[in-house]
């Protein structure tokens, strides 16, 4: 393997950062009917013709059940010091409710005892959004009653492994469950119908606040808190008409969820949307939603870029787009968080995803990725921006750890910093995975010189 110079490490992060990589369950684990393993929404909509662009699934995925041994000691070798990883709820409670699978809490125990043993850090994600079939089949998130069994879940996984793990979150992205699950039907279970999406999204926010008070009530040293896929929203021009489109986007989708958790409501402008006219809020489900959490994970990928026109205009791109079509826009992380902690009081953030999607090609052993080095180093660049503000931002997880099902991509998108072959399942450390390695060690390197200077 090659190394490559890094040459930004002037300004450092602090020397306690988190340094990290993430992934989630169904999107690498595999072992779709092993151990006990009930289904979820995922394996029926990715089963369902039409859903997946690549007509895929994720029945083998990464194969992470067989082989997590062999990945964590390729998370080691990253130099990270933190893993961030998603449990898939029907693996250890099949049906969603009822009797608990042994089998499939045995599977993350390996997994945290080979973390540690290498020194890593979990911090574990308790729903991604593979919500176990049988409760669909129940009416899912928008039934109330799902609410309450996610907090029996969090308890259980929080009981048993909360000494374990650094951090637990309750929800990943949970506007992607709400709005692409139920809203557009892009995602599982493949809902399209954007009241109900509102409705979903009030739900998991509720299953967030009863779950946190769930984990608390069996007093776990771990860390609690959500992580939620954030972003700016720019008007297009100075018109009125894009003006009022981008604050209605940011509303809806980075207030809803933030003045829920911190103010105990939803924005104004957001509850005036038709979408949230048929919005059912029982009393005290602000109590139950406004719980004090330890820490807020932000996934930042790109902007919304939010024109009137027709067709829409489209903003000029002038760092390129990912193979996903998104632009990078490194200056809106810098933006984002700045403008939330003008806004809310924030606990501790962490960057818990960014990443970038690149066509990737294995040659000869090796891929070379420039363009997703160039992105990480832009966005490491935006978040010191922050961090010099005294914004309390204490880790940075790259996503992902390696390419994976990119849900309705299939396997046609790649994230990862890791190449895998999927027909071989051998994994393959691509450029960035190794600039990567070296930026932290060169960050590990320069606080020890500060220490030698400093006595």
């Amino acid at each position: 393997m090659t190394t490559m110079h890094n040459d930004d490490t002037d300004t450092n992060f602090p020397a306690t950062f988190t340094w990290g990589v993430a992934t989630s369950a169904y999107q690498i684990e595999g072992a779709a009917a092993i151990d006990g393993r009930g289904p979820s929404i995922w394996d029926t909509f990715s089963h369902a013709d039409g859903k997946i662009i690549d007509g895929s699934n994720g029945d083998v995925a990464c194969d992470h059940y067989h082989r997590y041994a062999e990945d964590v000691e390729l998370i080691a070798k990253l130099g990270v010091n933190a893993y961030r990883f998603s449990m898939s709820w029907s693996r250890v409670q099949p049906t969603g409710s009822g009797a608990w699978n042994e089998a499939g809490f045995d599977f993350y125990a390996r997994l945290l005892d080979a973390l540690a043993a290498k020194g890593l850090d979990a911090h574990l994600t308790l729903y991604h959004w593979d919500l176990p079939q049988a409760l669909q089949d129940e009416g899912g998130w928008l039934n109330r009653a799902t609410c309450y069994h996610f907090a029996a879940y969090a308890a259980e996984v929080a009981r048993r492994f909360g000494h374990q793990v650094a951090s637990i979150a309750t929800h990943n992205e949970p506007w992607c469950t709400a709005v692409l699950g139920h809203g557009t039907g892009q995602f599982a279970p493949g809902m399209a119908d954007p009241a109900a999406a509102v409705q979903v999204s009030h739900h998991l926010l509720l299953s967030h606040g009863l779950a946190m008070q769930a984990m608390r009530a069996v007093n776990v040293p771990a860390k609690l808190g959500i992580v939620l896929n954030q972003w700016t929203a720019t008007p297009a021009t100075d018109s009125a008409q894009d003006r009022e489109l981008a604050e209605l986007e940011y509303a809806r989708s980075v207030q809803w969820y933030m003045d829920a958790i911190f103010k105990g409501r939803y924005p104004a402008l957001a509850l005036k949307h038709p979408d949230a006219s048929a919005l059912a809020i029982f009393e005290n489900d602000f109590i139950d939603i406004k719980q004090p959490i330890d820490f807020l994970g932000v996934n930042y990928y790109t902007r919304a870029f939010m024109s009137a026109e027709t067709p829409p205009r489209k903003p000029e791109c002038k760092l390129g787009v990912n193979d996903m079509g998104w632009e990078t826009y490194p200056q809106g992380l810098t933006e984002l968080l700045v403008g939330l902690h003008r806004e809310y009081r924030l606990p501790p953030v962490y960057i818990t995803e960014n990443g970038m999607a690149v066509a990737d090609k294995l040659q000869g052993g090796k891929v070379h990725d420039e363009p997703r080095i160039e992105y990480v180093q832009l966005h490491l660049d935006a978040l010191r921006a922050v961090i010099a503000q005294g914004i309390d931002v204490r880790g940075y997880f790259y996503w992902s750890l390696m390419d994976n099902f990119e849900w309705n991509s299939g396997y046609a998108k790649r994230f990862g910093m890791l190449y895998v072959d999927y027909a071989t399942q051998q994994r393959s450390f691509k450029d960035s995975a190794l600039w990567y390695r070296d930026f932290i060690i060169a960050q590990r390197a320069s606080h020890a010189v500060a220490l030698v200077w400093e006595h």
